[in-house]
């Protein structure tokens, strides 16, 4: 025992006095250079944002632009507003949605990582060490130029081994002390009670003591969605659902063949065009190979792609204002468990993949995260499978440096790469140092390109994101108080949009009613009003699972929800975009495989097909006697037509074929269009189990099996009748 007292004595002490030497020898040796300020000062939006008709009108005018930007995700954004804001001529092109890959998959934080600091300290590596820095000087950048989408987030690190607390709370103490004047706020030691206090639900046995520490959280889609709405305002073209078939090339006068511009497709409107380009950025993530071997089919692979799992939980897995780390699981790996848009979310796993637009999540992967939570909270809380609201699975490109000899090992940091042809790559890195990235991206395409940009530097660390500019804290109350909006919804549109809110809340039909005055709700579980729909066409969402995964999060935080409220928001889009019948079914089929597929509907239901039935006979009984009462034609299923029968006598006979079909698909496993028997045993066992939360089917079973006994009791033989009485 004194033998490893001793160890964890010295590597404490060195921790702490090697980040102190550390950060100051490094500050000095990349301490920035001085900048005019005249050329930090970033310039103003030239313009309101353009509908997307104009964009695509300017991608196809003819006209060369300085930049051309492949990719619509976090990076790609970034480099888009970055070199806009240079005075470039800039255009940006996405296949699908803006942030529709890895950047709306993300744990959501913003942060430095704590784990890698570890290792840099206690590794002696200064390159994972200036990555942290890095990543925590822009954690402060985003938190600042996005005030609405992020904010601090305490995250808490219980310890359960008494010697355990000194070693986390210096490392904790580092993490602070690398990020300097650019820290959130100070990490703090908190004794068993205190923690318990703060996080009820966490497990209070062997429970010694917790540090609380500070990261950034954001609405990842919604943050990449604003840099890009952002660029657009100051001048740049971005066009999302719009493909590249090809890029082109010229002989640039020496003999050489460099890139200049790419034959590409409009996924909306089916057109095929040339946009000519002095330089091509190739910010495509997981798929940079792909644009890298359309470059060059000679070139090796450098993208490890990795697969990581979330699900989302209720909201009362966590409290509103407090995360939690388990900084080591079963298998070596960190898990967050983190509140998020009033609900909780659980992750991530680590597993390597295969390149694909449509990463599906596993039971497997949701069984090890149900799993790990359950080492950490107390007997009260059930975890439960049912409780899983949605997963969702993101792939983070990892890659290898092709600037090195050593392709094999990972670069841990991002990297730039400029090829024979000036195919600017950037790969790899973090969401928290996009804007690095693209910093550093543009500096490489202006050197390896020749660009004469207005102004030499990037200006965006200054730049306020769109909706940022006027927003305050209490920004929500003007809205409940000019509009007439319920207090939710107006704190909801506040973080959302920001200063925009204003305009969203224009767009907000009338209720009829006394209170809320406008904004009716597309699902009565959730904030979102039908004006966002309408804004959300003028934020170039061109496809409904545009709206219910990246304008809305309705998709990432309950799948259910967003199946149900798939007809509203179809309709009204249809209405803004001239969708014909067939266009709407078209959509809702889409997104209904979406949600099925990616955001984990398919394997929720698959989950409870594979549980096997646990009842007693009593309970079997009681079962069989319910479901008898609502088949009451004897067929030996129950239709669609039983249900509308049920709700009506209970005074619900204004539900609508869509919520009768919703609450039908919910138990009918076989998706024959009926309930048998045996899917309704196998749910009500699911529940039983805790594998399904709750069943509207099953509620309504139960109070027809209550109201036929009442009935049953008003006509039983009165105590008079029968000759009794005193």
């Amino acid at each position: 025992m004194s033998s490893r007292m001793f160890k964890f004595g010295v590597a404490a002490a060195s921790a702490c006095v090697g980040s102190v030497v550390a950060s100051w020898s490094i500050d000095r040796w990349n301490s920035p250079h001085v900048v005019n300020n005249a050329m930090q000062r970033p310039p103003k939006r030239k313009r309101t944002l353009p509908p997307r008709s104009e964009q695509i009108k300017s991608l196809m005018s003819g006209e060369e632009f300085d930049v051309l930007i492949i990719g619509g995700g976090a990076t790609g954004a970034g480099c888009a507003l970055d070199s806009v804001t240079r005075g470039l001529k800039t255009a940006l092109v996405e296949l699908d949605d803006f942030a529709s890959g890895t950047s709306s998959r993300s744990t959501k934080l913003i942060h430095g990582g704590v784990r890698y600091l570890q290792k840099a300290i206690l590794g002696l590596d200064l390159e994972q060490y200036r990555m942290v820095k890095e990543a925590l000087q822009e954690r402060a950048t985003m938190l600042e130029s996005a005030p609405h989408l992020t904010h601090p987030l305490p995250i808490m690190l219980p310890v359960y081994t008494w010697w355990q607390l000194p070693y986390y709370w210096v490392g904790i103490k580092a993490y602070d002390l690398v990020a300097g004047d650019r820290n959130v706020k100070s990490s703090y030691l908190l004794s068993k009670n205190d923690a318990l206090e703060l996080f009820p639900m966490l497990r209070g046995d062997k429970l010694c003591g917790a540090i609380v520490y500070y990261d950034g959280q954001q609405d990842d889609a919604r943050m990449c969605l604003a840099v890009a709405l952002t660029a657009a305002r100051h001048g740049a073209t971005v066009c999302n659902h719009v493909e590249v078939k090809e890029l082109l090339r010229k002989d640039d006068g020496t003999g050489n063949k460099v890139l200049c511009g790419a034959k590409v497709k409009d996924h909306i409107s089916g057109k095929e065009f040339t946009v000519k380009a002095k330089c091509i950025i190739n910010a495509t993530g997981p798929f940079t190979d792909s644009i890298r071997k359309m470059d060059d089919p000679t070139v090796k692979s450098i993208c490890c792609p990795s697969s990581g799992v979330h699900i989302v939980l209720p909201g009362y897995y966590s409290p509103d204002q407090m995360g939690l780390l388990d900084p080591s699981t079963s298998d070596g790996r960190v898990i967050f468990f983190l509140p998020w848009q009033r609900q909780t979310i659980a992750g991530t796993t680590d597993l390597p993949c295969e390149i694909t637009h449509n990463p599906v999540p596993t039971e497997d992967e949701i069984q090890f995260i149900l799993s790990e939570i359950k080492n950490y909270l107390n007997k009260d809380v059930e975890v439960r499978r049912g409780d899983v609201l949605s997963a969702w699975s993101g792939i983070r490109p990892l890659v290898s440096d092709p600037n090195k000899d050593d392709t094999q090992s990972l670069a841990r940091n991002h990297i730039v790469h400029v090829s024979p042809s000036h195919l600017i790559t950037i790969a790899g890195g973090k969401w928290t140092t996009y804007r690095a990235m693209a910093e550093h991206t543009l500096d490489a395409a202006i050197k390896a390109c020749n660009l004469k940009p207005e102004r030499p530097d990037a200006v965006t660390s200054f730049l306020k994101i769109e909706g940022g500019q006027g927003w305050t804290p209490t920004m929500y109350i003007r809205l409940v108080q000019d509009f007439g909006l319920e207090c939710e919804v107006a704190q909801h549109l506040a973080k959302s949009y920001g200063d925009r809110a204003f305009a969203v809340s224009k767009m907000a039909s009338l209720t009829g009613k006394r209170w809320p005055i406008i904004g009716n709700r597309i699902h009565p579980e959730f904030p979102y009003i039908d004006a966002e729909i309408r804004y959300g066409v003028r934020e170039y969402a061109c496809t409904a699972v545009d709206m219910i995964a990246r304008r809305l999060r309705l998709a990432f935080l309950n799948v259910q929800a967003a199946q149900e409220a798939l007809p509203v928001i179809v309709d009204i889009m249809g209405e803004e975009l001239q969708w014909s019948k067939e266009e709407k079914e078209r959509q809702i089929k889409h997104a209904t495989e979406f949600l099925a597929n990616e955001m984990g509907h398919a394997v929720n239901r698959s989950s409870k097909e594979k549980i096997p039935i646990k009842l007693s006979k009593e309970e079997i009984q009681t079962y069989v006697k319910r479901f008898q009462l609502i088949d009451k034609d004897k067929k030996g299923y129950v239709s669609i037509n039983d249900i509308r029968r049920a709700l009506k006598s209970f005074g619900d006979g204004d539900v609508s074929g869509e919520q009768l079909h919703e609450i039908l698909k919910e138990i009918d496993t076989n998706m024959n269009g009926q309930v048998e028997l045996d899917e309704y045993l196998q749910m009500m066992s699911a529940i039983k189990t805790g594998d399904v939360a709750y069943s509207r089917f099953a509620r309504m079973a139960e109070l027809e099996e209550a109201k036929v006994e009442a009935a049953n009791l008003k006509t039983k033989i009165s105590v008079d009748r029968s000759g009794g009485g005193l």
